[in-house]
Order: C-alpha cells, then structure tokens, then sequence
C-alpha cells in the first residue's frame, strides 16, 4: 500500500488520548491509531450515502404514518 504523508492539528486532548491507546497496544504508532480512525469515517460516509440512496429510490423518508406504523410493528416483535 503506498501512503502519503500530512500534517494536521488535533487539539491536545485528543493527540494526549491516542499516544494513551498507542503505548497500550491498541494501535502500532500514532499514524496507525488515525488512519484506522479515518477509515472508520470513510466506512460510516459510504453508508451515509448508501442510505441517502436507498431513501431516495423509496419515495423519501418515511411519514408520519408510516413511522407510527412501523414503531408499532417493531413493539410487537418478539426477540
């Protein structure tokens, strides 16, 4: 895989909680701990818009109705 090198700005916090999960192994380096964050957020946008799509080839979100319904189907499903 070839990478490419940035910069960016976290706010200290963040920069302070990621060298935190690094020194205890849930990740090999700093650049390890943020790509895998990274592309956790590509994964959740390409079902942002995988869903936006779906709504769209079914006639929009749901009405009122249609919530009220399904809430009321979904209630009674036994588990």
């Amino acid at each position: 895989m070839t990478v490419a090198k940035i910069a960016i700005s976290l706010p200290e916090l963040l920069v302070a909680h990621v060298r935190k999960e690094v020194r205890r192994g849930r990740a090999a380096s700093v650049s390890a701990y943020v790509a895998n964050a990274v592309a956790k957020q590509a994964e959740n946008d390409d079902l942002d818009a995988m869903l936006d799509a779906m709504l769209v080839a079914s006639g929009g979100p749901m009405t009122r109705r249609e919530r009220a319904w399904a809430d009321r189907v979904l209630a009674n499903l036994q588990v």
